[in-house]
């Protein structure tokens, strides 16, 4: 009899705005529980575009997040505004559960990206990052496995790394229009992408 898989944090990038309807349906055929992060995407990008200050820009953009959430509740997904290890495909209503904690920087260099490594962490989980891009590049250059903290990559915000190493996190950057690559990460196997862990 084989091990059920253990809950796993999915951040969905907002550029995946398009796809939803079929990631949804990958996560429910793999039958692993996912908490989903949403990213900013188009909503995030309007806040770039206004001059606030960094704390106003920090709570609008999660507040996109937010927006992008519940049209991924829209699709019959639970929502969740407290972190929780979920018991099946789940959607993270971000705003709230910052809010009571408010643990990371304001800053751009911090977005959706780091914001679902904390989620990662506090549960704690493993991380799966799910972009338009085929994983982390340095110098150009597809990066299988990060094993440098310093490295800074267009691919991931600039906090994002950092934070991997100092709280220890197993973290996957994978390219989610290719739903055989999605599914292959959701059972943990080798695929396409770029591996972030520390632990090893």
């Amino acid at each position: 009899m084989t091990t059920p898989a253990p809950p796993l944090v999915v951040k969905v990038g907002g550029s995946l705005f398009d796809r939803i309807a079929p990631l949804l349906e990958i996560f429910r055929e793999a039958g692993r529980p996912v908490l989903i992060v949403p990213g900013g995407g188009k909503f995030a990008d309007l806040v770039r575009r206004l001059d606030v200050s960094e704390d106003a820009a920090h709570w609008m953009a999660i507040a996109g997040m937010e927006q992008f959430s519940w049209y991924i509740a829209s699709h019959g997904v639970p929502a969740a505004s407290t972190l929780a290890l979920p018991a099946e495909v789940t959607v993270l209503l971000p705003y709230c559960a910052l809010r009571r904690v408010d643990p990371l920087p304001h800053s751009w260099d911090v977005t959706s990206d780091t914001i679902a490594a904390w989620v990662a962490k506090e549960l704690p989980a493993d991380l799966l990052l799910l972009k338009s891009v085929d994983g982390i590049r340095h110098r150009r250059r597809l990066l299988s496995r990060v094993e440098d903290p310093s490295i800074t990559s267009e691919e991931v915000d600039p906090a994002f790394i950092r934070f991997v190493f100092e709280h220890n996190l197993r973290a996957r950057v994978v390219n989610g229009r290719h739903a055989d690559r999605v599914r292959r990460a959701l059972r943990d196997e080798a695929v396409v992408g770029t591996l972030v862990d520390p632990r090893f």
